[in-house]
């Protein structure tokens, strides 16, 4: 059972791809006092309504993570959070700047000090490999949104909150994915456009991710970044898995693109763990009483975790029956 089990759980962004997915584990897996679906889009609240029946364990709360008024009040009597609201459009992030800086730094803030505010037990923020060594605004301000949570800690510290980051990457069948994307163009008979046939790209799917997060709300301390060791996968691999056959040219990749996506960079290598199933990043500073994993191996100085240099990869035959799975 996990320690999230029975409790009073706020999900930001829980009409997303994510926190959809986490509502149906957390309805069916966890037994919850109550979940608050917590997003500022009225129409996918009442969407997300629809999908679990008017649950009644279910309450929505339209709000924006901006609001911090608002979001002291839907904290009111809860025991954990998982904050996945976020902007998240790469190429949207370069034309506007501070509206990404508004909700995904100022916002997880307000997150962060609302969670403290209301004595909540435990926090875990959701992260991205964008945020690993950035090279876009939008990758940037997610490191600084990691950095926030984990620093958070620090003020939390006569408190009982404790506040952790998860780290991941490319979804399977989350909103905006390439996998439907490339099925559309097959069924249409059209040529699968590819950045790069040299790309690599990490994949999780939705139950993996829920898994894991519900999962490191019982083993973290507060301040730790948790990565999942997962499946690497070449994009022209992807591409025969989806839609064999099928024809491709190469585009270029996009600004902000990266050839090879990665999670955990060079320079944190000192300060992480290897499990089985995942790496732990441990905090810079930690003034809190953080205590080091049991278990763990350090790997080595230098280390980077990145999508091409990764030991474990997906076959075409893998990810067709992960997709068939859905």
């Amino acid at each position: 059972m996990s320690e999230i089990s029975g409790s009073s759980i706020l999900v930001t962004g829980a009409t997303g791809s994510f926190g959809k997915a986490f509502l149906k584990y957390a309805l069916t897996h966890l037994d919850p006092h109550r979940i608050v679906v917590f997003s500022r889009d009225e129409l996918k609240q009442y969407e997300v309504r629809q999908m679990f029946g008017g649950d009644p364990r279910l309450r929505f709360f339209l709000g924006d993570i901006r609001d911090r008024a608002r979001l002291d009040r839907a904290m009111h009597g809860i025991d954990h959070v998982v904050h996945a609201a976020a902007l998240k459009q790469v190429d949207t992030a370069e034309y506007n700047p501070s509206e990404f800086v508004a909700t995904n730094i100022n916002g997880t803030q307000n997150v962060i000090d609302a969670a403290i505010q209301a004595e909540v037990k435990k926090v875990v923020a959701l992260s991205t490999d964008k945020a690993s060594s950035p090279i876009n605004l939008y990758g940037a301000t997610k490191l600084a949104a990691d950095k926030i949570v984990v620093a958070g800690n620090h003020y939390a510290a006569t408190h009982s909150t404790r506040l952790a980051v998860v780290r991941y990457g490319n979804v399977m069948g989350s909103r905006g994915s390439v996998v439907p994307f490339f099925r559309q163009l097959a069924a249409e008979n059209k040529s699968l456009p590819i950045t790069d046939k040299r790309m690599t790209r990490f994949w999780i799917t939705l139950d993996q991710a829920v898994e894991f997060v519900v999962n490191s709300f019982d083993v973290m301390r507060g301040g730790e970044l948790y990565v999942p060791r997962i499946p690497s996968m070449r994009i022209l691999d992807l591409v025969e898995a989806v839609a064999p056959g099928s024809p491709t040219h190469e585009i270029g990749m996009r600004p902000g693109e990266k050839l090879h996506e990665e999670m955990i960079a060079a320079d944190d290598s000192r300060r992480t763990l290897r499990f089985k199933d995942r790496y732990v990043v441990q905090p810079v500073a930690a003034s809190w009483g953080y205590e080091t994993p049991e278990g763990g191996e350090q790997v080595a100085d230098g280390f980077n975790y990145r999508s091409d240099n990764n030991d474990l990869w997906l076959s075409v035959d893998e990810m067709r029956d992960l997709l068939s799975e859905k």
